[in-house]
């Protein structure tokens, strides 16, 4: 049976033999290959001096999309094509985006140009999750110390995304390379699984219930990369073609679990505009294009900043083992800190997520820090039917109030079927109290938390100006 990993490099294919599924491809470029243009500079998918694109055949053509090379394991490559920044120079001539860096003195140290440079060479070409963005927001996942931004956004400006036709030859490769069978991959020291349907991932999941489960491996690749973890068993899903659906009805949003944020901010957009604002703030660009929806549920961080939204929403989750299949209530799945309702050997197979009634008021809003590419320090959704000035059935969500992301149920009960009303957000805000017991840390107090959250319940009268009729806003 093949052990061994193959992608396209330039349009050659590389092959890898018996790799170590938690091998990073930083890694693998810097010290096997030695394309030593791609830089570390954090290890944790927050800087960008990685950045690398990453096409993925799709038809007749080729998806590109940015993303960091410090967390990509190994197995993420297969069938893939990749390009460095030393991709782009052809027999000693820059590409226009180097040469435009070079030309309007966009690079001062040198240490993150090559990052810069993939990004905006990604936007020209219109990659994942480029089309109709700002270039700030393209670049929002690259970091620069010495603050030279000025000059690369206006380099960024200068080049703005066109569509390319596919290379044929690229084409024919990554067809070439496409599997009949799942790939299996044998190491001295751990094992992986790259499943090609839903329903080989759910035949391995019931039987192997201790693999790891590995979307885009934007947290489980820290779990490698800074805390040193061995993983022995790992599945990764991102090939997994099945669990990318997603069917927007006049009902709501359906998503497979394997979506990534980039390929569902539009359509996350179109059922709210704040949910789109969200997903716009979830790391950079290279996160985005890499994080899948299901695994930030799954994962279950209580400052993961999509569940707060999905709960207030009154969004469900089927699970699925083996053949069998279940469907909740995502607030009812986070059970406790790192543990959710879910056996040995079951996964998320889809999210839905109900369309808001027109009456409805609804507001997402995270905190944090810094504005781009930052850790909540608390995400708050509200969802408040209103009609002729009473407020209905209330749904309140926080992030980074408790172990979970969790409903407030007694500021909930301060709102519903009360008056539309200043008196009633600023009672509901003092109800926040008897919901929660924050934690102190680095990025917020106890008191600190329950003061904004509450502040944030109290901006919402203020931002409506005492409309009651909420149908035009």
């Amino acid at each position: 049976m093949d052990n061994a990993i193959r992608f396209l490099l330039d349009g050659e294919v590389i092959a890898i033999d018996a790799p170590d599924p938690t091998g990073t491809l930083l890694d693998l470029l810097r010290y096997r290959m030695r394309r030593t243009g791609t830089k570390e500079g954090c290890a944790e998918g927050d800087c960008g001096a990685c950045t690398v694109a990453l096409g993925s055949l799709d038809g007749e053509t080729v998806r590109w999309r940015a993303v960091n090379a410090c967390i990509l394991f190994l197995p993420m490559l297969d069938g893939k094509a990749l390009m460095t920044v030393e991709s782009l120079s052809k027999g000693g001539t820059l590409h226009p985006v180097q040469q435009a860096l070079a030309d309007g003195y966009g690079s001062q140290c040198g240490f993150c140009t090559p990052g810069f440079v993939m990004s905006l060479y990604a936007r020209s070409i219109a990659a994942e999750g480029t089309e109709d963005v700002p270039v700030g927001d393209v670049l929002a996942g690259n970091l620069c110390r010495c603050t030279g931004y000025g000059p690369i956004l206006a380099v960024g400006e200068a080049h703005p995304p066109a569509s390319t036709a596919a290379d044929p030859a690229i084409v024919a490769a990554l067809k070439d390379l496409r599997r009949a069978e799942p790939l299996s991959l044998r190491h001295p020291e751990r094992t992986a699984f790259v499943p090609r349907t839903s329903d080989e991932l759910s035949t391995f999941v019931a039987a192997n219930p201790d693999a790891r489960i590995v979307a885009g491996a934007t947290d489980v690749g820290l779990w490698v990369t800074k805390q040193l973890r061995e993983i022995d068993s790992l599945v990764f899903v991102g090939d997994v073609a099945d669990l990318k659906a997603v069917e927007e009805t006049p009902e709501g949003l359906g998503l497979g679990a394997n979506v990534r944020y980039s390929e569902a901010r539009a359509s996350l957009a179109r059922l709210h505009p704040d949910l789109g604002e969200l997903v716009r703030r979830i790391g950079g660009l290279q996160v985005r294009n890499a994080g899948t929806i299901g695994g930030n549920i799954a994962n279950g961080s209580p400052i993961g900043d999509m569940p707060p939204a999905l709960i207030a929403l009154g969004a469900s989750v089927t699970l699925r083992h083996g053949e069998a299949r279940r469907t909740l209530p995502l607030a009812d799945f986070f059970l406790a800190y790192r543990k959710q309702d879910r056996v040995p050997g079951e996964w998320i197979e889809r999210i839905d997520i109900p369309r808001p009634a027109p009456e409805t008021l609804v507001r997402i809003v995270k905190l944090s820090k810094r504005f781009d590419s930052d850790i909540s320090s608390l995400c708050a959704a509200f969802v408040l039917p209103i009609v002729d000035g009473t407020i209905g059935e209330a749904r309140v969500a926080f992030g980074g109030m408790a172990g979970i992301p969790s409903r407030a149920p007694v500021c909930e009960a301060a709102l519903s079927g009360r008056p539309w009303s200043a008196e009633t957000l600023d009672a509901a805000a003092h109800a926040l109290r008897e919901d929660f017991t924050p934690l102190d840390d680095l990025r917020g107090s106890s008191e600190y938390r329950l003061a904004a959250a509450g502040n944030l319940l109290r901006r919402l009268w203020h931002e409506q100006a005492g409309v009651a009729d909420l149908a035009h806003v």
